[in-house]
């Protein structure tokens, strides 16, 4: 009996360290690469209406590890953003700049537009966390559409 606690016991810390250590590790940049074509497909597919509130889910599929993706238009507007989702009430975030005094947002809907995809480096806090650290984003085009969908790694 009492074998069988501790054994019980070992398993048991073994899995929550198991755990802990998967939830530490960041997003790959394949990764979001991979869940920014998911959510540009989904878009695609579904439309805004039904897509966007699946993206900004905080428990959705969308938010994993350490990150999460984002739609936006491609008039800066937020449309779906699970971590922040005040950022959506905004008409617009282009006027939006990171600590350094980059306008991120800007840049986003640049490379949206003019790039459908690519990457973009600026400071921006963690979920969870309000001091802002270095992070890429990745933001790729909704073919066809006036959106885009971001995720992020940080660094």
């Amino acid at each position: 009996m009492r074998r069988s606690i501790q054994t019980t016991a070992i398993v048991v810390m073994l899995i929550t360290c198991f755990a802990a250590l998967v939830w530490a590790e960041g997003a790959t940049k394949e990764e979001v690469v991979a869940k920014c074509e998911a959510a540009a497909k989904m878009v695609q597919e579904k439309g805004v209406e039904q897509a966007g509130p699946v993206i900004g889910d905080k428990q959705g599929p969308f938010v994993w590890k350490d990150t999460y993706v984002f739609l936006m238009d491609l008039d800066g507007k937020m449309i779906a953003h699970p971590i922040k989702p005040e950022l959506t009430e905004r008409d617009t975030l282009v006027e939006v700049k990171d600590t350094d005094g980059k306008p991120l947002f800007v840049e986003f809907v640049e490379v949206a537009g003019k790039q459908g995809s690519g990457w973009v480096d600026y400071m921006w806090p963690k979920p969870g966390e309000d001091k802002p650290v270095a992070k890429s984003s990745y933001i790729y085009r909704v073919e066809g559409t006036p959106y885009f969908v971001g995720a992020g790694i940080y660094k």
